[in-house]
């Protein structure tokens, strides 16, 4: 429940057609749809990667009805090789408007995310 330090490259950026024009950006870029998700269950083998929803395993939904995942940036965490227990869905994304916490993400106003974006961000430093 804490955002994990160190050196965390984008990979990729994830975005909801629907509500917004694509990000410009340094990474490659993807629309997500509403059977997008993230496997956050550490037992299942699916751990840490992009799911098919409906999805048996413990998950969450990456097309919201908030704003937070309209921008996602997938960070390089426990991504390759996975390791069950050691966090998963460590993405960068826009904040809620009362800027509350979240669950180890990194969370930026949607226009700093944007701007952040536009410059050709590559990874984040979290210290």
């Amino acid at each position: 429940m804490a955002t994990p330090t160190g050196l965390l490259p984008l990979l990729r950026v994830l975005y909801r057609a629907d509500r917004i024009k694509p990000p410009r950006c340094a990474v490659p870029i993807e629309p997500i749809a509403p059977n997008d998700g993230w496997c956050d269950d550490p037992a299942d083998l699916a751990y840490n990667q992009p799911v098919t929803l409906p999805y048996p395993g413990r998950h969450e939904p990456l097309w919201r009805a908030d704003s937070i995942y309209d921008i996602a940036g997938v960070l390089d965490w426990n991504i390759s090789p996975t390791r069950p227990g050691h966090g998963s869905a460590i993405f960068l994304h826009a904040a809620t408007p009362d800027f509350s916490p979240t669950a180890g993400c990194i969370a930026l106003a949607l226009p700093d995310l944007r701007a952040c974006l536009e410059v050709g961000l590559t990874a984040v430093r979290v210290v």
